[in-house]
């Protein structure tokens, strides 16, 4: 095993995403101008050539590489809900166990998971399927609303973009600051992004038909703006607070004050976004009830504070020329 993290793994699996993996490529396969000393050493390993969408892949190494690198990067995966290849788990976790450094990018948190990496581990993936992962592994702490986690040795990022986020992260670790900046000005990205993924999200739940919680959401989505408690949300499930929080555990990851919280902070975020509200009829209309508690939690939450975040999300109102008018 190699003890340079810079010498660097990309693992390749069919059904893998292409947007990752190119992505890590892109990152760790070119080095910038102004840096003064070597760059990453990039290999791709794989048992065969590829299929990554409509494209096909030939890697240059077998996965037996990932244990002899410093760096392994595992790329989203397109099916969350199939076992990840049985010969990726045991390449992966066999390279753990040698001491490399372990990075999954948006959904190839699974594939650490269920390589045991993440166990007892605060983790993230992409927003959609964090609840998924919590509940086909509920040994992991799963943190539904950070771009990236960095455990040292085990890495998760979230989804997509935020997989560019993690890669520059571990630039920052490798080179410093200034290389990294210099990566991200190449890019035309953000060297560091505030908040977290919870500013994208858009789905608080999804739909489930028959589940013993399907009529208690859109009830309480009607009632944001009113005091409610756990008592109030398991008296209108008809079940005990107990049996509530197990439900809301496998159906949403979470618990039913935090997800009553995160609904109250998505309204929040849609009222930014589609109206001028003040911020204090923002916090009455999502159930915050004052606009000092809305900013506290949606900092806390989103990252960002409520104005920065609709200076960012708003689009600006048309302009529109008269065309009749004289230049």
């Amino acid at each position: 095993m190699s003890s340079d993290p810079r010498s660097v793994a990309v693992a390749a699996a069919d059904g893998m995403l292409h947007f990752e993996l190119a992505l890590a490529y892109e990152v760790f396969g070119s080095a910038p101008a102004a840096l003064p000393g070597p760059w990453y050493d990039l290999k791709v390993c794989g048992t065969h050539a590829v299929r990554l969408g409509r494209f096909q892949l030939e890697p240059d190494r077998g996965l037996d590489e990932l244990a002899r690198s410093g760096t392994v990067l595992v790329p989203a995966l397109a099916d969350v809900d199939e076992d990840p290849p049985g010969d990726l788990v045991e390449a992966v976790r066999a390279a753990h166990e040698s001491g490399a450094r372990v990075v999954s990018l948006c959904t190839g948190a699974f594939v650490l998971a269920a390589a045991g990496l993440l166990d007892g581990l605060r983790a993230t993936t992409h927003w959609a399927h964090t609840g998924h992962l919590a509940a086909r592994h509920p040994r992991v702490e799963v943190d539904p609303d950070v771009l990236y986690v960095d455990n040292g040795s085990v890495l998760t990022s979230a989804g997509k973009a935020a997989a560019m986020d993690l890669c520059l992260h571990l630039v920052r670790r490798d080179h410093g600051s200034a290389i990294a900046n210099v990566l991200a000005r190449r890019l035309v990205v953000p060297p560091h992004r505030a908040g977290g993924q919870a500013q994208f999200v858009t789905t608080p739940v999804p739909d489930q038909d028959g589940h013993p919680l399907a009529e208690l959401f859109p009830w309480v989505m009607r009632r944001l703006d009113q005091p409610l408690t756990v008592e109030d949300l398991a008296r209108q499930a008809n079940m005990s607070s107990r049996h509530l929080t197990r439900h809301f555990r496998s159906t949403a990851g979470t618990t039913p004050l935090r997800w009553l919280l995160t609904q109250r902070i998505r309204r929040a975020q849609e009222l930014l976004e589609t109206t001028d509200d003040s911020i204090d009829t923002i916090a009455s209309a999502s159930g915050m009830g004052t606009a000092t508690t809305l900013r506290r939690h949606f900092q806390r939450t989103i990252g960002v504070p409520p104005d920065a975040y609709r200076r960012t999300f708003r689009a600006p109102a048309p302009t529109f020329t008269d065309s009749t008018s004289p230049p």
